[in-house]
């Protein structure tokens, strides 16, 4: 998993609508990007529905949202519309993004390995620095504890 205190990898991913998006359109920002494993699933549409609800909050701060988990742009555009999302949704179904952060590891069930996305959170401050990770996120007060971070490290 990658660490807070170096850049932030590059990337651009389609978004629900199929258009580009690039970490570097929010240079002079504030990023919080996470990674999800599965749209639609309890937990995932938990974490989503709680940043969306606190979006407005977060720009306040001068912080935009991402959100990037291996499903295509058609099912990040159902689980969005079906759930009155409003963060940007990114698809990255070949885990490049995935793998660059460290979020895509080898996981086990009942005794099953397999290669899947660990929830996991990056704060990444307007010169496109990692400041905070959060990985194995627990969904349940994450984001006010994402927020909190947000209001120390930006009044620094």
């Amino acid at each position: 998993m990658l660490q807070s205190g170096g850049k932030a990898p590059s990337f651009c991913l389609p978004d629900k609508d199929g258009r580009k998006t690039c970490l570097g359109d929010f240079q002079g920002k504030w990023v919080v990007l996470y990674f999800y494993p599965k749209d639609n699933t309890s937990g995932c549409t938990m974490e989503a529905t709680y940043f969306s609800k606190a979006k407005a909050q977060f720009t306040k701060l001068g912080a935009v949202i991402l959100a990037v988990s291996p499903d295509s742009p058609e099912s990040h555009c159902k689980f969005a519309d079906e759930h009155e999302l409003t963060i940007t949704l990114l698809s990255d179904p070949e885990h490049k993004v995935l793998e660059s952060y460290g979020a895509w590891q080898k996981k086990s069930m009942y005794g099953r390995q397999f290669w899947g996305v660990v929830r996991s959170t990056f704060l990444i401050d307007p010169r496109g620095k990692v400041r905070q990770v959060w990985p194995k996120v627990k969904v349940a007060g994450h984001v006010e504890e994402v927020k909190k971070r947000l209001v120390e490290l930006s009044g620094e």
